[in-house]
């Protein structure tokens, strides 16, 4: 982060990639002016590398830069080379102007529409910052056959309910054993926002009012949908339940996710 001129394309997992785009965000100003960029063969999607921002709306005080960006990486994908470095350069002229939202802790701040307004009054400028050639994206083809599943055999071991709580995860557990006594369920674990928190593994996460209830079966032959039917019933007495999710192990492997912890 500290020297990211030493980097060209860094690839990643998905979860480290989300962590280093809010870092490296800091070394533009913040994550009011990182766009982004999310490429398939036969869709893209562009926006801002923020998330919403609801205490904001309709206050006049939100950054809009990330999104007009993203649109220049939009208008560059689709070739549109021209109109994306006029709109790009309008954005670095006006910030050179000294005009900014509220975000950036230097000189007077002006209000989102005055900055858009800004902006639209600087197209066709120049910045000090000089254009750089683009050129057009070439994607690998990816026949959609070869991404296809023909599964041998899908066997059926289990269920994950997603239930709304602000109790202990320990108690959230013994009222969830004594609901499920006389089915052919168990409980397997307790997760929150991807890491076991019961049985208790070490692991230590901030939890929040939504957890992942993991029910296994022993007898695949007793998984029907009356079972979990009986069980969402038993659950509900105790918990708002949000939605269900089949366990499956498919050729023998499971087709499912594990929790951070979760044996």
């Amino acid at each position: 982060v500290k020297a990211p001129e030493q980097f060209d394309v860094i690839v990643t997992t998905n979860m480290n990639g989300d962590i280093l785009s809010d870092l490296t965000s800091a070394l533009v100003g913040g994550l009011g002016f990182a766009p982004s960029a999310n490429l398939g063969t036969e869709v893209a999607i562009f926006e801002a590398v923020h998330g919403s921002a609801p205490k904001y709306a309709g206050k006049d005080v939100a950054n809009p830069t990330a999104v007009i960006l993203s649109a220049v990486m939009m208008l560059r994908h689709l070739q549109q080379f021209d109109a994306a470095n006029t709109l790009e350069q309008a954005v670095y002229r006006t910030l050179e102007d000294g005009i900014h939202t509220q975000d950036v802790k230097v000189g007077t701040p002006v209000g989102t529409a005055a900055y858009v307004d800004a902006i639209e009054a600087r197209m066709g400028q120049q910045s000090s910052l000089a254009s750089r050639p683009y050129r057009a994206l070439q994607l690998p083809q990816i026949a959609r056959e070869d991404a296809r599943s023909n599964p041998g055999s899908r066997i059926k071991v289990g269920v994950d309910v997603f239930i709304e709580s602000t109790e202990s995860p320990e108690r959230i557990a013994e009222k969830l054993k004594a609901a499920i006594q006389g089915t052919p369920y168990s409980l397997k674990m307790v997760s929150n926002r991807g890491t076991v928190v019961w049985p208790v593994t070490g692991g230590q996460t901030g939890c929040i009012d939504h957890f992942r209830c993991r029910f296994v079966i022993s007898d695949s032959a007793a998984w029907n949908p009356e079972s979990v039917l009986d069980l969402l019933q038993r659950i509900g007495k105790d918990f708002r339940w949000m939605h269900v999710e089949k366990l499956e192990e498919v050729n023998g492997e499971p087709g499912f996710t594990r929790a951070q912890g979760e044996n």
